[in-house]
């Protein structure tokens, strides 16, 4: 049915009802029904994998896997690989092995350590041999383990260690017994642990509360508003250690570098699905008790502001497919992975032809563990895949305990590097440093620059905000409200993004010879935005309906109908089940405020762009603090919006000081801030008011697109100056 017969039947029925202004969607005393209003997401969860029905699909996937590991962890761009100036020293030949301690740096000022195991009479190999990084995870004292007595003795009689010393320090161990096998084997500090502790144990693995002092403009620490704004992150730099590692490994002239693996369980189990997701030069990966669509990791070195949200760890598993991948499952949160988990990573497999390349090692029967029994499984997969060239893979044997004393990197000769907040604040601002000028350098004078700018910085800001426009046949309209004005015709309903499960009221206003062009028109107060305080047309809504505008209001989460009492919140939700203040608690698994307000604009523009009546220009308009919102949302919409009217009011992620602010957004400063988004949108046309002058990366932007007419920007926010730019056709 045409607009134009919509609007004179419903005018025709409706001639004769008292006419209600500010009209209301849901049923009064009732809330929208939004998923998002039930409690929020924890680590706790269930996280099953996305499967997809051709490789094409997956590919897909698993590019956009990459780039959400890579955003959430602080490492998009990459930070720069500066030398790593590896120190080796003081080597202990043992029996069958050599051990050797090493330090490295990984980023100016930080140092990374381990032990370093190699196969004895190296020099009589006639061809190179594997290497294999070897994570920890949550053992107490990392490199420096000695299981308590009654632990060992359980094990012992168990079965599920077969000597002493294996079981003292099981992550010994297996670097012990690879090396014997024939690999070079790194085992390298976790940060906090070990003698990896620049930054303490205490903050990386145990922080629960925000530190005012470390929470600066010019200085902050880990998990301050600043870092997370930038996405700087325990895990993230976790993850930079690994990757450098293995720099570190395939630099041994011994060293085979086709032949490259890892393998860590628990939180050794995270970095290794991890890195093996994201570099593609590891050929064969065992991450152990860890891989589930449960528990995610519960330890703030496993978790990341974005990381989480519509993704699990089996999915990042899956990433490393078709390459051999070795699991183990245990009576902790794996030990429904037989039938939760493994299945899709089967069939992702088969899909892809290598089939064979999976495998489960599942004993039910021991708890949490990296014992001997999976250990054995684990030489068996490496020595088939690696080619260790075993008919049949030599047992573990036991081997000689070393303690903290016999494997401390640092002494005399070695003296341990500064560490303390004053260092954690000084990587932090390098560490800033290095990605602002990666960003710097994207946009010159080139136009094609620009297309490369777009690639890096929009396809962060994707991830940052989470949701792009929805496709039209995830969207349902439910239409509840009809009601006819003096000259222009009021339709209300429900907005359902299907996939999301959102659930907004909206409310178009059209005229009665519509232009076929749509202004939404976003305010603090929702929908009720478009009337005054005695129920009249706001005066720029007013204007453009008597120009034959439609005009839509919408409720974005927590506005309008979502609010039982009418107040706006002054905190984004938290997850309840954590009351540590570390926002990946929640953020990791959920949307911010923020990031769920520009979704439900993005929902509306598609549901208008994909429309039946083919409207020819749809604008978005925001004059309060709303401002922010809009432009985050046309940073995703790009060319749909055809216009954006705005004021910033000079809103910067980089000034939100509280994870908690309806305001936050993880990442949100990272790439040129507010003016970023509105750069990732270039050339498209602009008005903007609330900033003193045009945003440098903003001018920059129309400059190499050749677009400067394009923007217009008006520092006092006149509203006729809006209006005026509004009605000019665009060019």
């Amino acid at each position: 049915m045409t607009r134009t017969a919509i609007f004179l039947l419903v005018l025709g029925s409706l001639l004769t009802t008292p006419i209600l202004a500010q009209p209301r969607i849901t049923p009064a005393g009732q809330l929208p029904q939004d998923i998002r209003l039930q409690p929020l997401k924890d680590l706790n969860g269930y996280f099953p994998m996305y499967t997809a029905d051709n490789e094409k699909d997956w590919e897909k996937r698993r590019s956009y896997l990459r780039r959400k590991i890579l955003v959430s962890m602080g490492l998009w761009p990459m930070p720069e690989k500066t030398p790593l100036n590896a120190v080796i020293h003081s080597r202990k030949e043992m029996d069958g092995y050599s051990l050797e301690k090493v330090y490295l740096e990984t980023m100016p000022g930080y140092y990374l350590t381990g032990s370093l195991y190699r196969p004895l009479n190296l020099s009589q190999q006639t061809g190179k041999i594997p290497g294999i990084l070897s994570p920890h995870g949550h053992y107490q004292k990392g490199r420096f383990y000695d299981a308590p007595k009654t632990k060992l003795e359980q094990q012992l009689k168990n079965g599920a260690e077969k000597f002493r010393e294996g079981g003292r320090n099981p992550i010994q161990a297996r670097s012990v017994h690879l090396a014997r096998l024939g690999c070079t084997v790194f085992t390298y500090d976790m940060v906090g642990y070990a003698d990896n502790n620049q930054i303490s144990f205490e903050l990386a693995h145990g922080f629960a509360k925000q530190r005012p002092h470390m929470n600066r403009e010019d200085r902050w620490g880990f998990f301050s508003p600043q870092a997370e704004n930038n996405l700087q992150n325990i895990m993230g730099l976790q993850t930079w250690n690994s990757i450098r590692a293995l720099d570190f490994i395939s630099t041994l002239d011994e060293v085979d570098t086709d032949r490259l693996a890892i393998t860590g369980s628990s939180g050794g189990g995270t970095q290794t699905f991890i890195v093996s997701a994201i570099d593609p030069r590891i050929k064969v990966s065992m991450p152990a008790v860890m891989v589930s669509t449960a528990m995610q990791g519960g330890c703030t070195c496993e978790n990341a502001c974005l990381l989480r949200v519509g993704a699990g760890n089996v999915d990042f598993a899956a990433m490393f497919a078709p390459k051999p991948l070795g699991l183990t499952a245990a009576d902790d949160w794996t030990v429904e992975i037989e039938t939760k988990g493994f299945p899709d990573l089967k069939a992702l497999y088969t899909l892809l032809g290598e089939e064979d390349n999976l495998h489960l090692e599942a004993h039910l029967q021991f708890p949490h563990n990296y014992n001997y029994v999976c250990r054995k499984a684990m030489y068996s997969f490496m020595n088939q895949h690696l080619g260790l060239g075993y008919s049949d893979v030599p047992p573990e044997r036991d081997y000689q305990y070393q303690g903290s004393e016999q494997l401390t990197v640092w002494n005399d000769a070695h003296p341990a590097p500064e560490g303390g907040e004053e260092f954690e604040g000084k990587l932090l601002q390098s560490w800033s440093n290095d990605a602002q000028a990666k960003l710097d350098a994207l946009l010159t004078k080139q136009p094609k620059s620009l297309r490369a700018f777009k690639e890096v910085v929009g396809g962060a800001i994707d991830i940052v905000i989470g949701q792009g426009l929805p496709k039209a046949t995830r969207l349902d309209w439910n239409q509840t409200y009809k009601q006819a004005k003096t000259n222009f015709l009021e339709i209300g309903g429900t907005l359902t993004n299907l996939d999301s499960e959102s659930a907004n009221p909206v409310l178009f206003l059209y005229p009665e010879n519509w232009n076929q062009k749509v202004v939404i028109w976003l305010t603090e107060d929702g929908k009720d935005g478009l009337y005054e305080d005695d129920n009249t047309l706001a005066t720029g809504v007013k204007s453009l309906i008597d120009k034959q505008y439609c005009v839509v209001g919408v409720d974005l989460l927590y506005q309008g109908e979502f609010l039982a009492d009418g107040k706006q919140p002054k905190q984004t939700r938290r997850v309840d089940s954590n009351t540590r203040e570390a926002a990946a608690y929640s953020f990791g698994f959920n949307h911010t405020m923020f990031a769920r307000r520009t979704h439900d604009i993005l929902t509306t523009i598609s549901f208008i762009f994909h429309h039946e009546s083919l409207p020819e220009e749809i604008s978005l308009v925001a004059m309060d603090s709303t401002g922010p919102l809009a432009i985050a949302a046309r940073a995703q919409a790009r060319t749909v919006v055809t216009k954006l009217a705005v004021n910033s009011n000079g809103f910067r992620f980089a000034k939100v000081n509280n994870i908690h602010s309806p305001y936050f957004l993880p990442g949100g400063a990272k790439y040129f801030d507010l003016p970023g988004m509105l750069a990732v949108a270039t050339p498209n046309q602009t008005w903007l008011s609330g900033e003193n002058e045009v945003p440098l990366i903003v001018d920059k932007a129309y400059k190499v697109a050749r677009a400067k007419d394009q923007l217009k920007t008006n520092h006092d926010g006149s509203i006729d100056a809006m209006l005026d730019f509004l009605r000019t056709d665009p060019k």
